[in-house]
């Protein structure tokens, strides 16, 4: 049987010591070696040895020891040794100590007497500690604060054993007594402390009576007196208001952890707006004024709770809030970004905005090696911003533009994609942005920036000068034509046009391609572009970027050079009215597109242009040989309408979003709502008024109320033995992040009464049992509730099987009842979440677990199976209503949810529907822990069947 143990040592198994050794050590007269000896017998028994001798060799030997350092290891063998026998009576030679801690606790050394008083705070033996009980009391008035600290201890843990208050009767007014007078305030807390477990009444009035000296108070004092307050109003919200004072009292405490501790405090306790504002602003305080990064994520996440709760005052903190921002640390950037932009306002929104530009302006010149994620988090942050409040975008969107050339590809592409909907959602600025885009083009480096920038150029240059100078920026950025001469076909290419070979990655042929909705494609070149990291170049106005990233081999970015030059001439046919000046642009045009596809059927390159890509190109060649108004209406016209639907889906997703987080319960009809105006204000200060006033909102609100909170207690009830058992058991399992509580109910079904009755559990996967549950005696036919503790170290299935262990009078041996298995679900553990197609796809590549399901169904509708999916293993569908829409026979999906532990989870489902209406096709989850994926998939073989 395990026990419980009040020290831990770290013990070397690899030399072992002898027990010979040790007694010989003990029996000498060497002081070091008396030392070393203690030391090696206390490791031994903590780690379940049994020296049986010793305790005689150590009354004899040891006990007499004068010396500091044998004395206190003497009290830690006396802790961790058995002192009673099998049935639980103390045992004898104990009484041999009981004399040696009396002379201890009138000994004249402080320390000695110390250690004495602290090692009866963990001696639960009533036998051994009554004797001593005068000696304890002498201490209390001795004239060293140590001594007497730890004698307020000791009589405080023999006040908490069983017979405690039949042993110590007036311990509560003695302690009362010495807290009056104590000047200490390490003892001080101590008697509070005291007070605050055996006599709450006391220690409240005592707190009440000395309400403005308690700003003066020690700090370990005033953390008690925080959390008598917590408890006292949590049995007792009426009486608040005068607590709630004393909580204000203390914001302005010297400690950090007292205003900390206060701040968490009065927000729980309530929701009135001065004592939120308090609260709030002593967090930013804290933010500011800590330099461990840990605080300050700790003090982000309590903010990030109370805007959930009280945005608006939340809202006039945003500047305070912003400035850890001057924070080097990506996480506490991170998490101050995403509480800020829930906060903005019409009202702060310029001095967001204007905070944001001065910490892009200033990752340009530092020299940190994250600046460029840093940048493209502050990107992202003023994009979020330009889109909820289109009014600030022309303010950001030029100093935004510098950074289409930025080395770091990802932060570039934020930033074309911002210009890309801020040119279409605010038209004022639809100039001044292609303007600036044509004039900053050269300097784009990465392919991805480029087509995207070459999409808005084909898109939004209208009037003639535009479209003139977005023909001029292609063709100067592409450089002379062709891009190789016949002669260099046969030799190698010079080194100004030699492609850079570090940018090819071989592909084997067999080897399937991820593409943007997340299913695989197979490729047939044996290598493709298209997946190789993005391409740099170094863009200049002598040789242009386009020019570099096609003699690379990147043909896409060919294709969409292609598309754009058809556009720009279309639209010139429409704005210049000399067809000379026309057909020569057409021309141009033309041998461009002859010149790229020459070039990928040539020899120069490592490898030829892909098939789609020449598709693409050949079909503009044909388009500007031959346009009808049906096609230049699809070209000029659809491609916008289609970008216009697409943002329009968008903002409707993250309005329909906002409007269901924004969905409160409401309480029922008939319930008392009491009325600021009439509300009786005798002797109540403005704060206690206010905290009624939203007590009473809440209630109103049905905040109080869980809602649904009954039905899901009867689903969580788990029989656990059968009816005819001798004893019935029933779990009401409570999951709650890394905690599984059990509250298990044990019925006597029988007439006799049940001795030691105990529930035995155990554990399988990622669980681990807390404490052992203990023995109980039931009497017949009665009921008994065992709570049990079960820590959860990851996102798991679990199993948890045990039985009920108990002897009755008339049978010797013990009776075991198994116990039905509880299975812990995955599902308790993840909840659905958002992230962006980039980031799904880059973790998608990224992890290493895999768990593919084949679809095995009665649904015969694809959209019914993947909502069935969804609601089957609660996840998020990332994949936008539209790509959904439709009836094709196919459908690619991808889910994301994420677990407590912060890991993830990828789920992407891929089904045809075969010709006899049956679905088929591949569920893929993808994880970073082999857990998750395992759990996950067997989850969903479970349940995709559908029809029950």
């Amino acid at each position: 049987m395990e026990k419980s143990c009040t020290l831990l040592v770290h013990f070397d198994k690899g030399t072992p010591a002898i027990a010979n050794e040790i007694k010989e050590a003990l029996e000498g007269n060497d002081v070091p070696a008396k030392v070393d000896a203690m030391k090696k017998a206390i490791s031994l028994l903590l780690n379940g040895e049994t020296l049986p001798q010793l305790f005689i060799t150590i009354v004899r030997y040891v006990l007499p020891s004068e010396d500091h350092t044998i004395q206190k290891l003497l009290l830690l063998y006396l802790e961790i040794i058995d002192k009673t026998d099998a049935k639980g009576r103390v045992l004898p030679e104990m009484i041999l100590i009981c004399q040696n801690l009396r002379n201890n606790l009138q000994h004249p050394n402080e320390y000695i007497r110390g250690v004495t008083l602290r090692f009866l705070c963990r001696l639960n033996e009533t036998e051994i500690v009554e004797p001593l009980i005068p000696s304890v009391l002498q201490n209390l008035e001795h004239r060293h604060p140590f001594i007497r600290r730890n004698a307020i201890l000791a009589v405080m843990s023999i006040h908490k054993l069983p017979q405690g208050e039949q042993l110590l009767v007036d311990a509560p007014e003695m302690i009362e007594k010495v807290l009056s007078t104590e000047q200490d305030q390490s003892a001080k807390r101590n008697a509070f402390l005291m007070l605050f477990t055996c006599a709450q009444d006391r220690a409240i009035n005592y707190l009440l009576s000395n309400v403005d000296r308690v700003s003066e108070w020690g700090e370990s004092l005033q953390m008690v007196v925080l959390e008598l307050i917590r408890k006292v109003c949590r049995t007792n919200r009426g009486e608040k208001g005068k607590y709630i004072k004393i909580i204000i009292s203390l914001l302005n405490a010297p400690s950090t952890a007292v205003i900390y501790e206060c701040a968490g405090t009065l927000v729980s306790l309530s929701s009135a707006p001065t004592a939120i504002r308090s609260a709030a602003g002593t967090y930013c305080q804290l933010l500011l004024s800590q330099s461990d990064n840990n605080v300050k994520l700790i003090v982000l996440d309590r903010l990030n709770e109370l805007k959930a709760s009280h945005r608006d005052i939340m809202v006039d903190l945003i500047m305070d809030v912003l400035r850890a921002l001057s924070s080097p640390n990506l996480d506490i950037r991170r998490k101050t970004l995403d509480i800020v932009l829930e906060l903005i306002t019409p009202r702060n929104i310029n001095e967001v905005v204007l905070m944001l530009k001065k910490e892009v302006v200033k990752t340009q010149n530092g020299e940190l090696e994250k600046n460029g994620e840093y940048r493209q988090m502050l990107i992202q942050a003023i994009h979020s911003c330009a889109i909820k409040f289109p009014e600030v975008a022309s303010t950001v969107v030029h100093l935004l533009m510098d950074f289409l050339g930025d080395s770091n590809v990802a932060s570039a592409i934020d930033v074309v994609v911002f210009v890309r909907e801020i040119i279409e959602t605010n038209p004022k600025l639809r100039v001044s942005i292609i303007t600036r885009l044509l004039d900053t083009f050269y300097q784009i480096r990465a392919a991805r920036v480029c087509s995207c920038a070459l999409w808005i150029i084909g898109e939004y240059c209208l009037s003639l000068s535009e479209v003139e100078n977005g023909i001029a920026t292609i063709k100067q950025c592409l450089g002379e034509l062709p891009f190789y001469s016949v002669s260099e076909e046969g030799e190698a290419p010079d080194a100004s046009k030699k492609p850079p070979q570090a940018n090819f990655i071989t592909v084997s042929s067999r080897r399937p391609a991820i593409l943007a909705d997340g299913t695989y494609a197979t490729q047939s070149a044996a290598s493709e572009t298209a997946f190789s990291p993005p391409t740099i170049v170094q863009g200049t106005l002598s040789s242009g970027n386009l020019r570099s990233l096609l003699l690379t081999g990147d043909f896409f970015l060919g294709a969409v050079v292609a598309c754009t030059l058809t556009k720009l001439v279309l639209r010139l046919e429409e704005v210049q009215p000399s067809k000379v000046e026309v057909n020569k642009a057409s021309t141009q045009a033309l041998l461009v597109m002859v010149s790229m596809l020459q070039l990928g059927q040539s020899s120069v390159l490592s490898h030829p242009i892909d098939n789609d890509s020449y598709d693409r190109i050949l079909l503009c060649i044909r388009l500007l040989c031959n346009t009808g108004d049906e096609i230049r209406k699809i070209w000029l016209q659809s491609c916008r309408q289609s970008f216009v639907k697409m943002l329009s889906e968008k903002q409707l997703r993250e309005t329909e979003e906002l409007k269901a987080k924004a969905q409160v319960s409401h309480a029922q009809p008939d319930d008392l709502i009491d009325f600021y105006h009439l509300k009786s204000r005798k002797g109540m200060s403005q704060l206690e008024l206010e905290d009624e006033v939203q007590d009473d909102l809440k209630r109103a609100t049905g905040e109080f109320i869980k809602d649904g909170d009954d039905a899901n207690k009867l689903n969580r009830i788990l029989q656990l033995t059968g009816f005819s058992d001798p004893v019935y058991a029933e779990a009401y399992v409570t999951v709650h992040h890394y905690d599984i509580v059990l509250d298990v109910t044990v019925i006597n079904r029988t007439k006799e009464t049940l001795q030691n009755l105990c529930l035995e559990l155990a554990t399988m996967g990622d669980l681990k049992l807390v404490e052992r549950p203990q023995n109980y005696t039931l009497a017949p036919e009665s009921s008994k509730q065992i709570k049990a503790n079960i820590k959860v170290s990851s996102t798991e299935t679990g199993v948890i099987f045990g039985n009920i262990v108990y002897e009755t009078s008339n049978v010797l041996e013990r009776t075991v009842v198994v116990l039905n298995d509880i299975h812990i679900d995955i599902m308790d553990y993840i909840s659905p979440a958002v992230c962006t197609d980039a980031a799904f796809r880059t973790m998608w590549a990224e992890f290493e677990w895999e768990n593919k399901v084949a679809v095995n169904t009665i649904i015969q509708n694809e959209k019914e199976f993947l909502d069935h999916i969804i609601m089957s293993t609660n996840m998020k569908c990332l994949t936008a209503p539209s790509a959904l829409d439709g009836e094709c026979g196919f459908l690619a999906a991808n889910l994301y949810a994420k677990s407590v532990f912060g890991e993830d989870a990828l789920v992407n489902v891929s089904i045809e529907k075969q010709a006899d209406g049956k679905l088929s096709g591949y569920i893929r989850i993808r994880s970073k822990t082999q857990g998750i994926a395992l759990s996950l998939g067997d989850k969903i073989t479970l349940k995709q069947k559908g029809g029950s």
